[in-house]
């Protein structure tokens, strides 16, 4: 199944709630399963993103579907990034012409 990575930068309104991030990452589990996508891990971060997810979803438009529903709740802005394994990826190099 196909792997993806997502990067989430909080708003304003989710830096005054952090608190409430425990539930809110609950939240966003439970839709994603409904929208067909597969949240593998969840790490809090530093840098560039605050929060970066690996998901599994058997097409990108189900996550497509997740992450404009997670950012319109207006927590997060999110970046998304298909991933492949370096045994995906060599399979992908070995039919180059």
């Amino acid at each position: 199944m196909p792997t993806f990575m997502l990067s989430l930068s909080w708003t304003d309104q989710a830096v005054r709630t952090a608190k409430e991030f425990p539930k809110r990452s609950q939240a966003a589990r439970e839709m994603a399963k409904k929208l067909g996508v597969d949240i593998k891990q969840v790490y809090v971060t530093t840098g560039d993103s605050d929060v970066v997810v690996i998901a599994e979803s058997a097409n990108g438009d189900n996550v497509a579907k997740f992450v404009l529903a997670l950012a319109a709740k207006g927590n997060v802005r999110t970046r998304t990034a298909r991933a492949w394994t370096p045994e995906e990826f060599a399979k992908i190099v070995a039919d180059l012409p």
